[in-house]
């Protein structure tokens, strides 16, 4: 042993490590800073510039518009029409339907649960014949390019898990979501916007986390960016007055070579992050503004959405989901508050259907048209249903339902889903499933093979253990694939 003082010859875990990653370091960054290094020849399609480089199948879909209605719409008032609930109105939900399930604290403590059937009518439409509630005009025009899922379940039986479970795959706070997983296995087709990006629009209702669209335990810059309405698109986006482009450029490379010489030295793939974080803001500094300009939009093109260039809304946001597919965003989600309809029903989801249906066909619309629908996945649902009992006092104009979790309804349109199909069937009360359930972890499975990915291969190893979307179950429900 050398005992001079002078000598640091200690060889600590962390002293290897910070002698050994220089080039793992610029691995890293070279990763980040160059998604074309991974890229596929034009002759191999399968390859893309995430962390899985290879898919596994042919992908039917390239990208994901996923519109949450966050709240949970009511299945039974606008996509599964129950005869038997209208018959039944005022009557105790029968001890042979609920099966002794557990119901929230909001109507456990009820005397009765009566049935309460839609006030609603409805009619048939398309060549698939597919019954919609009249709150939905619009949809009711493109039914035939949609997948309708009757019979989808979940888990947790109030919001905030249930919004958690839908997202990423577990109630419990801190996984990654849908949009990071895929970010982080694809990659990016776009490097001046992100691959990941969250529109919000609506207010009251349940309370929004920005957990609902992060990146967990994956890489930060695999988190969703947030858009907003109004002022700047993104936070801190623009230059402060006095500062110059030129200037912000300098500030941003002086920063950068610091953080390289630290990346340099230990290898922390946050490091690496970060610096491709402020390159990715700088070129956004000039893509952002020209993306979320809609006044350039042709008039007819405004009226099909029903958007005002320069106002927060559902509309616009869907025509500035468009926008972003078009320009190869990977992951595009829009959440649209409100429609946690304990009280009040009637009214107020005649009022969000208003705001959304117009739009939500709208984007359907416009996207065939463009020839964008067949790789674009769009996804339009909330995290659970609405109870065949209502909460408190029926009254011809008023009521409203408890939520439901057993069985509830989501559409799919493009990206490889059957055209003009329902599936599955609940009872003759919308209480329980009867044929073709599909859980949550199953429709993650089918979300991920319709992008080319085996949900079992794109994983992300975690304090020793490998982690996915569908955690250990999921089933790829082959009956929604065309």
């Amino acid at each position: 042993m050398n005992m001079d003082p002078n000598c640091d010859c200690t060889l600590s875990r962390r002293a290897f490590l910070e002698k050994s990653t220089t080039g793992i370091g610029a691995m890293a960054l070279a990763s980040l800073l160059s998604g074309s290094a991974f890229a596929a020849p034009d002759d191999k399609k399968l390859l893309v510039p995430g962390a899985l480089h290879q898919l596994q199948y042919a992908p039917k879909a390239k990208r994901v518009i996923y519109l949450f209605q966050s709240g949970a719409p009511s299945h039974l008032d606008l996509f599964d029409p129950k005869p038997t609930l209208i018959q039944m109105t005022g009557k105790d939900l029968p001890d042979s339907v609920r099966k002794g399930q557990r119901i929230t604290g909001m109507t456990s403590g009820q005397k009765n649960l009566f049935c309460v059937g839609s006030p609603f009518k409805y009619q048939k439409y398309g060549q698939c014949g597919m019954e919609l509630s009249e709150l939905l005009p619009n949809l009711a025009k493109v039914v035939d390019e949609c997948t309708f899922i009757r019979t989808m379940f979940t888990e947790p039986i109030n919001h905030d898990p249930a919004v958690t479970f839908f997202g990423t795959g577990h109630q419990q706070p801190g996984r990654p979501t849908m949009g990071a997983w895929c970010s982080y296995g694809l990659g990016n087709e776009n490097q001046n916007l992100p691959a990941y990006v969250v529109l919000n629009s609506g207010s009251g209702g349940q309370p929004l986390q920005s957990r609902y669209w992060g990146s967990g335990f994956l890489p930060a810059q695999h988190g969703a960016v947030q858009f907003r309405s109004e002022g700047d698109a993104v936070l801190y986006l623009s230059n402060p007055p006095g500062v110059s482009g030129e200037t912000r450029r300098q500030l941003i490379d002086s920063t950068n070579e610091l953080n390289k010489l630290l990346l340099g030295k230990i290898g922390d793939p946050a490091i690496a992050a970060q610096i491709e974080n402020y390159e990715l803001a700088f070129r956004m500094q000039s893509s952002v503004p020209e993306l979320m300009d809609l006044s350039k939009e042709p008039k007819d093109v405004l009226d099909l959405y029903g958007a005002t260039p320069g106002k927060g809304s559902y509309a616009n946001n869907c025509l500035l989901a468009r926008r972003l597919a078009e320009r190869g965003v990977r992951f595009i989600q829009l959440v649209h508050r409100d429609w946690d309809h304990h009280g009040g029903l009637p009214s107020g989801l005649k009022g969000k259907c208003k705001e959304t249906d117009q739009a939500s066909a709208a984007l359907v619309m416009d996207l065939k048209q463009r020839g964008l629908l067949d790789d674009t996945l769009v996804i339009w649902g909330g995290e659970f249903g609405r109870t065949a009992y209502s909460q408190g006092e029926i009254k011809p104009d008023n009521f409203g339902r408890d939520h439901h979790p057993l069985c509830f309804t989501l559409w799919m349109a493009g990206g490889g889903v059957k055209k003009g199909y329902v599936h599955g069937e609940t009872d003759e009360f919308g209480y329980n499933t009867v044929r073709d359930p599909v859980h949550v972890h199953d429709f993650h499975a089918t979300l991920m093979q319709l992008l080319g990915v085996d949900h079992k291969k794109l994983t992300f190893r975690r304090e020793g253990r490998d982690y996915r979307l569908t955690d250990v179950a999921g089933n790829v429900v082959k009956e929604l694939i065309a």
